[in-house]
């Protein structure tokens, strides 16, 4: 993943305010997720990645939005490249997502992307390059 800034540090202030703004629903999702793993028959990179836990759509938005509500926003740098590395790399954010109890895990996936914009890591094409 990118990361332009040098410094390095992470706004937690930042991220605590997008995360309070939508609290209700994150506690929600988090709270209603069943582990039942149903979701993973509609994501199609869980299937071309041979049933690879790490590209189910709940693992994807737990461990990526969720990691973020648990923490309070108080992560460090490694931790969010961590986190963009789910978000951008492991979702295209088809929104093929299908939770049989409701949860907008597509909705869960891009709010952790928008937090990591805000904190300059993102994923940039030159990145492809580098790894072909």
């Amino acid at each position: 993943m990118s990361s332009p800034k040098n410094d390095n540090t992470v706004n937690t202030e930042a991220i605590r305010e997008v995360l309070d703004t939508h609290r209700a629903k994150m506690k929600t999702a988090l709270r209603v997720c069943a582990h039942c793993s149903l979701c993973a028959e509609s994501c199609f990179l869980f299937h071309v990645h041979d049933g690879d836990p790490r590209y189910m759509p709940s693992h994807k938005f737990i461990n990526s939005i969720g990691r973020l509500y648990k923490k309070k926003g108080r992560i460090d740098q490694e931790a969010l490249e961590e986190i963009s590395e789910i978000v951008w790399r492991r979702c295209v954010l088809c929104t093929r997502c299908y939770c049989p109890l409701g949860i907008d895990i597509p909705e869960m996936i891009a709010l952790a992307r928008n937090i990591c914009r805000s904190q300059d890591v993102y994923f940039t094409w030159d990145q492809l390059e580098q790894e072909a």
